[in-house]
């Protein structure tokens, strides 16, 4: 497993400079963004227990602009955990608020709270999620975040380390 979250962390900051020196001549002009996006992301995960195989699934994340380098995040999505011994799997809908913030053009620092619902008699759990990620001009958005929730019911916490590859919409315009 750390092979493919080395792997994931490489390919990212491949983008990352990739995405820095392509868009070096586009300058966005000065002053704060005030912009509204709609980004649709989808999301595959490696969980963390042995138990799971894999987590996939898809998110709406709004984002709104409070700065030039500082927005706020509402999210939600639907995840789903293959479990190995079963055919069985794990559904849950989380449903975050959170804050990302970029030291760098493009570079963002993310984290997000919230609750996930357990869509199989799981219950509810407390969800928590730091990330690291890149944005470029075209809308295209490459994250990679720890997804953490605590323990519902008798499952085991289904954490997941996850990339996310989404498409932003800007509202505003």
């Amino acid at each position: 497993m750390k092979k493919n979250i080395t792997k994931i962390g490489v390919a990212l900051a491949a983008l990352f400079f990739l995405n820095t020196s392509v868009n070096a001549q586009t300058k966005e002009p000065a002053g704060d963004s005030k912009d509204t996006r709609l980004g649709v992301g989808f999301n595959i995960g490696l969980p963390t227990d042995d138990i799971y195989n894999l987590a996939i699934g898809g998110d709406l994340r709004l984002q709104m602009d409070f700065a030039s380098n500082i927005s706020g995040t509402l999210s939600a999505g639907y995840t789903n955990f293959s479990v190995k011994a079963t055919d069985a799997n794990l559904g849950y809908v989380p449903v975050k608020a959170g804050i990302k913030i970029f030291p760098v053009e493009r570079f963002y620092i993310s984290g997000e709270a919230g609750a996930a619902f357990g869509t199989d008699n799981q219950g509810t759990a407390f969800v928590f999620a730091p990330g690291i990620g890149v944005g470029t001009n075209t809308g295209l958005d490459f994250g990679l975040r720890y997804e953490g929730m605590t323990k519902s019911n008798n499952f085991n916490n289904p954490n997941q380390v996850a990339l996310r590859i989404a498409y932003g919409f800007n509202l505003s315009r």
